[in-house]
């Protein structure tokens, strides 16, 4: 087996993040190639951690929206929220349990932000399904 070049890698991190987020979501990263945060994220995070056969993307998500609740970061909510439902990963009842879930865990506060995130991201698939 050949190791992958540098460009290589770096692409397959790229498509993991399009996986992740949707289609063209990557391309927000292109400009940016060549700094060594952008790079770190597109080939470790995306392109070998996420991209692991140990859990499904759904599973990494949610463990991604559980440790983000901690923070109360619903504009980091919203993204991964959003990105499930491009995906077809959550039904908008399984949506109604995460911060129930979550309030036992994170605190009120932190879990206000998180359904705010959750509401943010519902409202926009619905916006853009009307379009």
């Amino acid at each position: 087996m050949t190791e992958k070049t540098a460009d290589e890698r770096y692409q397959a991190g790229l498509d993991m993040v399009d996986k992740v987020y949707g289609a063209g979501y990557s391309a927000m990263m292109t400009p940016t190639k060549g700094m060594p945060f952008v790079d770190e994220i597109v080939n470790h995070v995306f392109g070998e951690i996420w991209s692991r056969p140990g859990l499904s993307i759904r599973d990494r998500r949610l463990l991604v929206i559980g440790a983000t609740a901690m923070l109360g970061r619903d504009d980091l909510i919203e993204t991964q929220v959003k990105g499930g439902i491009l995906n077809g990963e959550f039904t908008d009842e399984q949506l109604d349990e995460i911060p129930l879930l979550m309030l036992f865990y994170a605190g009120a506060g932190n879990t206000t932000a998180t359904f705010k995130g959750i509401q943010a991201a519902r409202a926009n698939a619905k916006a853009a399904a009307k379009a």
